[in-house]
C-alpha cells in the first residue's frame, strides 16, 4: 500500500465560530476521528488528538500557537493518539486510568488497527502490529458540571457514559455549539466495545436531547445542525423502544 508523507497527512478546515477541523484523511471515514480546535482569547482548545501515526504539534501549527488544553472525550486510540504530545491534558475521572495506561486492548486499538482501516499508510516506520497509543496522563481530571474556560468562551463538560464509561461532550451555551465526542454522530454508532453500557448510553441520548444545540461536531462523521441533532437522538430513542 501506498505511504503518505508526513506533511500531507493532516487536513485544516477552518469552520465558523472560530472552530478549525482536522482530520486525517488517508483513514477510512468510519476510523477517522475529527480533532477539533477552538480558538479562545486567552488559551485554545483541541477536542481529540487523532491516531498519533503523525505529530500534531510538527505538522500542525495552529496547535502550537497559543497556550492549548487537549480534551479527550474519551480514550479510544482514535481519539487520543497525540495527547502525550500536549502539556496540558484533561480527561473525565472514569477513564484517566486509560489515558495513563493505555494498551492495545483497553484503547481498541485491538482489534481495530490493521493497514485495511486506511486508504494509504502513514509514513515509514509505522507498522499497524506495532501501533500503541503513547502515556498522557491528565494534568486536569474532569467531572460533569466542570467547566473549559478560554477567556472569553466557556464550554460545560456534559458525562455521556454509555459508548465508554467517561464520554463527555462539550456545550458552549453562548453560542450553542456542541462536540458530541462518540455518543452521537451522523453515522453508525458503535454501541457495543467491551465497556460500553446500553443503559448508560440510553440516559445519555435522553438527557442530550434536552440540550438546544445549533451546531453538533461529532468524534466521526461530518457536523450537523441541531435540527438533525434532535432528530438522530430522536429517531435513535424510538427504535430502542421497539426492542424494549
Amino acid at each position: 500500500m501506498q505511504r503518505i508523507s508526513a506533511d500531507k497527512w493532516y487536513q485544516t478546515r477552518r469552520l465558523d465560530d472560530d472552530v478549525t477541523a482536522i482530520s486525517e484523511p488517508f483513514i477510512q471515514e468510519f476510523y477517522r476521528c475529527n480533532v477539533w480546535h477552538v480558538r479562545g482569547r486567552d488559551r485554545d482548545m483541541l477536542v481529540d488528538s487523532g491516531m498519533g501515526v503523525v505529530s500534531l504539534r510538527e505538522y500542525v501549527p495552529l496547535v502550537t500557537e497559543r497556550d492549548l488544553i487537549a480534551v479527550a472525550s474519551h480514550t479510544h486510540f482514535d481519539h487520543i493518539g497525540c495527547h502525550h504530545e500536549f502539556e496540558c491534558r484533561a480527561v473525565h475521572s472514569a477513564e484517566a486510568d486509560l489515558l495513563a495506561n493505555p494498551t492495545r486492548q483497553n484503547t481498541l486499538a485491538d482489534p481495530y488497527v490493521t493497514d485495511d482501516i486506511f486508504d494509504a499508510l502513514p509514513p515509514e516506520p509505522y507498522c499497524s502490529t506495532c501501533y500503541a497509543v503513547k502515556k498522557a496522563p491528565a494534568t486536569r481530571i474532569l467531572e460533569d458540571g466542570d467547566v473549559i474556560d478560554l477567556g472569553d468562551r466557556v464550554f460545560e463538560v456534559i458525562h455521556t457514559p454509555g459508548h465508554s464509561p467517561g464520554g463527555i461532550a462539550l456545550y458552549e451555551k453562548a453560542t450553542e455549539i456542541l462536540f458530541s465526542g462518540d455518543i452521537l454522530y451522523d453515522g453508525p454508532l458503535i454501541e457495543d466495545t467491551y465497556h460500553s453500557n446500553a443503559d448508560d448510553y440510553l440516559a445519555s441520548m435522553e438527557r442530550l436531547l434536552k440540550i438546544p444545540a445549533r451546531i453538533v461536531h461529532g468524534g466521526h462523521f461530518p457536523s450537523f445542525s441541531g435540527q438533525r441533532y434532535r432528530q438522530l437522538i430522536t429517531d435513535w430513542l424510538n427504535e430502542k423502544q421497539k426492542t424494549i
